[in-house]
């Protein structure tokens, strides 16, 4: 990269950082506990909107994993998402009314959140549907994950967005709060997945699974990105680009080895295709507060007319993360 291109990206970076300044006055405290987070605590930071049928799980999730403390914003909830979450005594949430849209789809305020209270901190930004699956996540907690890439000099970890489905419709079996959802959504594709890298910011691009191949049959080129950077050692001079799916400053976006090699990784199971979708999908296609002018809620509203199922004759049943080490969509390069 050009000594003109850095600079660029240099510039770039400090105005994310001070739109994130500004756009701190969109938050309302709706509940501060941040004094209660210590120096080593591993932090979640979410962005979420009519999610309080996810919420006992994902919480839970996390914090069996290791999580302290969870930050998050509240896009406006009418379900008692923010009821709920003010509740809960490992949790700081603040509220917006504000779009979604003109935050960078919650990247601002977020950034913000993790300038003020994520300094030094390993934080996990992940949405209430998304499940971190690491190496050795069925023996080890999160802590040790976070040691090693310590130890390791790593300040970022990557993991694949992988689509859950069940088999049959999707309304056939209710979900239920508090359930593991991958009882119900237990399938997904093994294969079906184009990786490019992205120029300008150096990370790699991946689309494919159900939703192109479902959703996007004839135009893949617009199926959503699965690529995500979502556990970083956080300094106050970061920044999310766009969602978790690359950062500033551009090394962080270096999460693979390019001379052939693995480097260690993980998979983010996505739960987002449960009965709960439908209704979800229409919500958001009406609020038109997604990317690219909502193009991905429409043709979820035009295919789910029809009822589709996501399983084929090709899904794979999911059983553990050795599993998609197997199958090599996740790595646990040299950590033994």
């Amino acid at each position: 990269m050009g000594i003109w291109q850095s600079y660029r990206l240099r510039i770039q970076r400090r105005r994310w950082l001070v739109r994130a300044i500004r756009k701190r006055r969109e938050l309302r405290t709706v509940a501060n506990r941040t004094n209660r987070i210590r120096p080593s605590d591993l932090l979640v930071f979410s962005t979420l909107r009519n999610e309080v049928v996810r919420l006992p799980y994902f919480l839970e999730y996390y914090r069996e994993q290791g999580i302290n403390h969870f930050l998050i914003v509240d896009n406006d909830s009418t379900d008692g998402s923010r009821e709920y979450l003010e509740k809960q005594p490992d949790v700081s949430v603040w509220s917006s009314g504000h779009s979604y849209k003109r935050s960078r789809f919650g990247v601002d305020w977020l950034n913000w959140l993790q300038m003020r209270y994520g300094h030094g901190h390993w934080c996990l930004t992940v949405d209430p549907d998304e499940f971190l699956i690491y190496p050795f996540c069925d023996t080890r907690p999160l802590r040790a994950l976070t040691d090693w890439l310590d130890a390791s000099s790593i300040k970022s970890f990557s993991a694949m967005l992988l689509d859950m489905y069940p088999k049959g419709r999707l309304n056939e079996q209710p979900y239920r709060p508090g359930q593991d959802p991958f009882e119900i959504a237990s399938w997904f594709d093994a294969g079906n997945y184009a990786i490019e890298k992205n120029k300008k910011f150096g990370n790699l691009w991946i689309q494919g699974g159900p939703r192109s191949r479902v959703f996007f049959p004839d135009t893949p080129e617009l199926a959503p990105a699965l690529n995500k950077i979502p556990l970083v050692k956080w300094d106050r001079r970061y920044s999310y680009v766009s969602s978790t799916h690359m950062l500033l400053p551009r090394g962080l976006n270096q999460v693979y080895d390019e001379w052939g090699g693995e480097k260690a990784s993980g998979i983010l199971l996505h739960a987002k295709f449960l009965d709960t979708f439908t209704v979800k999908a229409a919500e958001e296609l009406e609020r038109k507060q997604h990317y690219a002018a909502s193009v991905e809620y429409k043709a979820y509203a035009e295919s789910m007319r029809d009822d589709p199922e996501l399983w084929c004759k090709w899904s794979e049943k999911y059983i553990n993360w050795r599993q998609l080490e197997i199958l090599g969509l996740m790595s646990k390069g040299n950590w033994a």
